[in-house]
C-alpha cells in the first residue's frame, strides 16, 4: 500500500478591508491554503481562524495600505517568536490607489527586520512569496 503525502497548507493572514491581494496570490500557489476572509464574521469563524493559524504549515501575513487595524502585524511578530520557521511576512507598498507614506514604510521595514531576526522570512511582492512557497517548500 502506498503512502499518502499530505499537501502543505498556508494560512492567508493580513490586510482585508477590500484588498484583493489574496485573489492575486491564490492562482500562483501550488499548495493548499486557508483564506480566513468570509462575508459574515462569527465567533465560529474566529475559532476556525485560530485553529487554522495553529495547524497550517505556513502563516503568511500580507500588509497593505488598505489595513485599518494592526492586529495582523502583532500576529506576525508573535508567530515569528513562537513559530519562526512557518512565519512569512510581506509588505506591499501600494494596494489599488492607496499607498503607504514614507514614515509608514520606514516603520514597516523595522517590523520586517524584527521578523527576519526572529527567524521568519519577509518579502515585498506576492511573486516572491509564491516562489518561496512553491519552489522551496513543497518538496
Amino acid at each position: 500500500m502506498g503512502s499518502v503525502i499530505k499537501s502543505k497548507q498556508v494560512f492567508l493572514g493580513g490586510t482585508c478591508n477590500g484588498s484583493t491581494w489574496r485573489n492575486d496570490l491564490i492562482p500562483m500557489l501550488k499548495l493548499d491554503y486557508f483564506n480566513p476572509v468570509v462575508e459574515n464574521w462569527t465567533p465560529e469563524c474566529q475559532e476556525e481562524e485560530i485553529r487554522q493559524r495553529k495547524n497550517c504549515d505556513f502563516c503568511l501575513y500580507v500588509i497593505t495600505p488598505k489595513m485599518t487595524g494592526v492586529y495582523s502585524i502583532a500576529e506576525a511578530v508573535d508567530d515569528s517568536n513562537k513559530r519562526p520557521s512557518k512565519t512569512i511576512f510581506c509588505v506591499l507598498g501600494t494596494d489599488g490607489d492607496t499607498a503607504f507614506d514614507a514614515h509608514q514604510i520606514k516603520s514597516l521595514k523595522m517590523v520586517q527586520q524584527m521578523i527576519v531576526e526572529n527567524g521568519g522570512v519577509s518579502f515585498n511582492n506576492l511573486e516572491d512569496v509564491a516562489f518561496w512557497l512553491n519552489e522551496l517548500n513543497t518538496i
